[in-house]
């Protein structure tokens, strides 16, 4: 199983990004995906999710209205696209897989740095 995250940088404070997350030996249609991210100096958290059939998606408050999570079941790709963004969005995040329950993998990071 290989899950590789990319697409992040640099942007100012209220720009764009779109990560994206490539999936290696995962069988990703029956599989929930995950966005996870971790702050300097924080714990790592999830911060979206979306069903296996790509119907549900969750997210957490503080990115609820900005962040859109996406999978393409063809390509067997995770995205997430990042709308307005602040500096306090700055982390290393990464693509996880696992079940309405929970993430179980996760991948490498992307590193994403919001200035101000």
């Amino acid at each position: 199983v290989q899950l590789q995250a990319s697409g992040g940088g640099v942007v100012h404070s209220g720009g764009s990004l779109r990560l994206s997350c490539a999936t290696f030996g995962v069988t990703f249609e029956n599989s929930w995906m995950y966005w996870l991210r971790q702050a300097p100096g924080k714990e790592l958290e999830w911060i979206s999710r979306i069903s296996s059939d790509g119907r549900a998606t969750t997210y957490v408050d503080s990115v609820k209205g900005r962040f859109t999570i996406a999978r393409d079941l063809d390509n067997k790709e995770l995205y997430l696209h990042m709308d307005n963004l602040k500096t306090d969005d700055t982390a290393l995040y990464y693509c996880a897989l696992g079940t309405r329950y929970g993430w179980t993998i996760k991948g490498q990071g992307t590193q994403v740095t919001v200035s101000s």
